[in-house]
C-alpha cells in the first residue's frame, strides 16, 4: 500500500547516511510476488467460482463478491505497483502519477477493509435483528457504497503528502515531513483508520452474533417417528437449561460452532496480518524501536506482508460457505437461525427446510 515505504522514510529522515539500495533485495521481490500470485489467483478463483454459482445472487455471495474485488484491486494496483517501484527504485512516471498511484494504492487497501467491516455488519443485522432484517439489496449495496465512501475520504490526505522528491540522488514518490510529531501524528491517523476502528467494529458485530445465538439459541433435537409405515423427523428447538443441557452432550448445533470458528478466524487473520505493520511502525515513529539499518530491513519485510490479508480473504470465506449443504448458504443459516430466536418452534424437518429454501429464494440474503 502507500504507507509501505513510511518506516524507511521516517528513518531515513535522521540516518540519510543509510543505502536504500540494500532494502530491495531478492528476497524482497519473491515474498510480494508469492503474495500477488495468490492475492490474484486466489480472488479471480472466487469471483470465477460466483460467476457460475446458482445461489450467486445471495446476499452473502454479494458481499463474498465485492470483498474478492477490492482484494483483487489490491494484488493489481497496491502490489503490483510496489513490485515495480523496487525493481525500478527511482520514480520515473512525473510527480501527477505519484500522487494519483498513491491515491489508488491507498484507496483499495482502505475499501478491502471497510467492506469487510460492511459484510460483519450485515451478518450483524441478519442475527441481531432478524424480524427486522428485511434482505433487502438497497441496504447491502447501501454498505458497499458507504465502504468506498470512507475509503475514498480516508485517502484523500495521499493527494496533498506525496511529491516526486530527489531523495539520496534518485528522484522518489515521497512523503515529507519536516518534524517527528508530523510523522507521529500521520502514523496515529492511519493506524486509527485503517486497523484500529475497522478491528474494533469487526470484534464487537461478531462478539454480539455469538453473544445472541448461544444466549437464546434453540438446540436442533432430532426425534424420529413411525406413522403408518411412514419414517419422519421432528424437530423441537428448545432454548435455556434444555440448551445448556444439550450442549454438555455435545448436541451443540452447527451453526453455534461454524459461528466460533468463523469470528476466529476472521478476526485472528486480520489483526495478525495488519498488526506487525502497524506495531513496528507505531513504535519506530514514536522512537522505541533504533534506526539502524538492520531494523529499516526488518521493517521493509514486515510490511511486505500486510497484503497478506487479501490473499487470506478469499481463503476464509471459501472455506466457510462450502461447508454448508447444497440448499443452504452462511448467509440463510443465519437468517434461518436467527427467526428462530424469537420462541420455541415445533415442526417437522422436511417442512423446515422447505421454509429455509422459501425464505431464501424471497429475500435473496
Amino acid at each position: 500500500m502507500g504507507e509501505e515505504e513510511i518506516a524507511l522514510q521516517v528513518a531515513l529522515n535522521e540516518t540519510t547516511e543509510i543505502n536504500t539500495y540494500d532494502f530491495y533485495a531478492t528476497e524482497q521481490l519473491a515474498v510480494l510476488w508469492v503474495l500477488f500470485l495468490l492475492i490474484v489467483l486466489g480472488n479471480s478463483s472466487v469471483l470465477l467460482a460466483l460467476a457460475f454459482n446458482k445461489n450467486r445472487k445471495s446476499r452473502m455471495n454479494y458481499f463474498i463478491m465485492q470483498l474478492a474485488i477490492a482484494d483483487l484491486a489490491v494484488g493489481l494496483i497496491s502490489v503490483l505497483t510496489d513490485i515495480v517501484w523496487r525493481v525500478t527504485i527511482a520514480w520515473h512516471a512525473g510527480n501527477v502519477a505519484c500522487k494519483v498511484i498513491r491515491y489508488l494504492q491507498v484507496l483499495v487497501t482502505y475499501g478491502s477493509t471497510y467492506v469487510l467491516v460492511a459484510l460483519s455488519i450485515d451478518r450483524y443485522d441478519a442475527i441481531k435483528h432478524p424480524m427486522k432484517f428485511s434482505g433487502s439489496w438497497r441496504r447491502a449495496k447501501l454498505l458497499v457504497v458507504i465502504a468506498w465512501a470512507v475509503s475514498a475520504i480516508f485517502s484523500l490526505p495521499i493527494l496533498v503528502l506525496y511529491e516526486e522528491k530527489l531523495v539520496q540522488g534518485q528522484l522518489q514518490c515521497w512523503i515529507e515531513l519536516p518534524y517527528q510529531w508530523q510523522w507521529q501524528l500521520y502514523m496515529t491517523v492511519v493506524s486509527v483508520a485503517l486497523f484500529f476502528i475497522p478491528a474494533i467494529i469487526i470484534t464487537a458485530c461478531y462478539t454480539v452474533i455469538v453473544s445472541t445465538i448461544w444466549r437464546k439459541g434453540s438446540t436442533i433435537i432430532v426425534i424420529k417417528r413411525s406413522y403408518k409405515g411412514i419414517s419422519t423427523d421432528k424437530v423441537r428447538l428448545e432454548h435455556d437449561h434444555e440448551s445448556r443441557r444439550a450442549s454438555s452432550r455435545g448436541l451443540i448445533p452447527k451453526a453455534k460452532v461454524k459461528t466460533v470458528k468463523m469470528t476466529f478466524v476472521i478476526v485472528f487473520v486480520f489483526i495478525v496480518c495488519w498488526s506487525p505493520y502497524i506495531v513496528f511502525d507505531l513504535l519506530q515513529v514514536y522512537g522505541y524501536v533504533p534506526k539502524t539499518q538492520t531494523n529499516i530491513a526488518v521493517a521493509t519485510f514486515i510490511q511486505s506482508l500486510a497484503p497478506l490479508n487479501s490473499a487470506a480473504n478469499p481463503l476464509i470465506y471459501c472455506l466457510f460457505s462450502t461447508r454448508d449443504p447444497p440448499q443452504q448458504d452462511m448467509s440463510q443459516m443465519g437468517e434461518d437461525l436467527g427467526a428462530a430466536l424469537g420462541g420455541s418452534i415445533s415442526t417437522t424437518l422436511s417442512d423446515s427446510l422447505r421454509r429455509g429454501r422459501r425464505t431464501s429464494d424471497r429475500r435473496g440474503t
